[in-house]
């Protein structure tokens, strides 16, 4: 295994939205190699301060540290009967062996979700379990984190020639099922699963992501692996206290007629405890998913809307089966 596998990108040409000038051509042009070749990378110079991602894990490691029946006055109908909420919220390590929380877009109001009426545009009152400046410190990282993920795509849309505002057309902001999630993995006791193809115990099983990308913080304790899809081999995504990790799921697969291969990967079981923050960069759920949005100038209507695409992705998971 090694370490050099995954690449490093330093994104700072991007981050002002600004993709004429050369120096973010040549970053646009790497992070298309990184995606086809690897289908993940690391980025540096991504705009989010070291100080910020500091606080938001402080944020997710306070919450799981919370007795659990706090913790479950968040979770969805599955694991509290008395919540009507079933997609956004915690669910506890029992479930597959780590305890997570799924967080929505923080500008969804009660009386937004209430009047959507949309299976996945949930209203979570955070204020149960958060204080009000955590809450400010979450809804600061989703919207940085959501700018961020925002710029990537329209980095790829650049590469066709096109004008990067097109992702308008996939994003709209109360509409997009973008999760922020945190992952705890507790003490385990025993692997998740033992990976048929080498023996290895796992600590979250192989999978591949259902959205455009997936943007994670990964804490000094590691774990992560991706697989190279032609020799199948696996390799360590390093740590990096200055990188994002970065991956490219399902629904960019399929808008980009199978040019962005959504890649395996998996978490090793470490024995330790470890918190991971990924960002799950999804469309709109109205948004129709047609395989010629990357190369085509033209509105396309046609295709299914993402909202269903994501419900045949989710069955795979197991936290998700409610």
């Amino acid at each position: 295994m090694t370490k050099n596998y995954i690449p490093t990108i330093n994104i700072s040409s991007l981050v002002k939205n600004n993709f004429e000038t050369l120096s973010a051509f040549k970053t646009i042009k790497e992070i298309e190699k990184a995606s086809v070749k690897v289908g993940f990378f690391q980025i540096t110079g991504h705009g989010l301060d070291l100080k910020e991602i500091k606080k938001i894990c402080n944020v997710g490691n306070k919450f799981f540290h919370l007795p659990d029946s706090k913790k479950r006055k968040l979770s969805p109908k599955k694991w509290n009967k008395k919540n009507k909420n079933l997609y956004r919220g915690y669910f506890p390590n029992d479930v597959n062996g780590k305890e997570g929380l799924d967080i929505g877009d923080l500008k969804v109001t009660k009386r937004y979700s209430s009047k959507l009426n949309n299976q996945y545009i949930e209203y979570l009152n955070l204020g149960i379990c958060f204080n009000k400046t955590s809450i400010k410190s979450l809804s600061q990282y989703f919207d940085k984190i959501y700018s961020l993920s925002e710029t990537l795509f329209k980095s790829l849309i650049k590469l066709n020639k096109m004008n990067p505002n097109k992702s308008r057309e996939a994003f709209s902001r109360l509409k997009t099922l973008s999760t922020l999630r945190f992952n705890y993995y507790p003490n385990q006791t025993k692997p998740v699963e033992i990976s048929k193809q080498d023996g290895v115990a796992l600590g979250c099983e192989t999978h591949v992501d259902s959205g455009i990308f997936t943007i994670l913080y990964q804490d000094r304790k590691g774990g992560l692996q991706v697989q190279n899809r032609k020799t199948k081999n696996w390799h360590d995504v390093p740590f990096n206290k200055n990188a994002l990790v970065v991956n490219t799921g399902r629904a960019l697969e399929f808008l980009s007629k199978g040019k962005f291969k959504a890649t395996n990967h998996r978490v090793l079981w470490n024995k330790s405890k470890r918190l991971s923050v990924p960002f799950f960069f999804e469309p709109s759920y109205d948004f129709r998913m047609n395989k010629s949005f990357l190369n085509s100038k033209k509105h396309t209507s046609s295709g299914q809307i993402y909202e269903k695409f994501l419900n045949r992705s989710l069955k795979k998971f197991v936290e998700y089966q409610r």
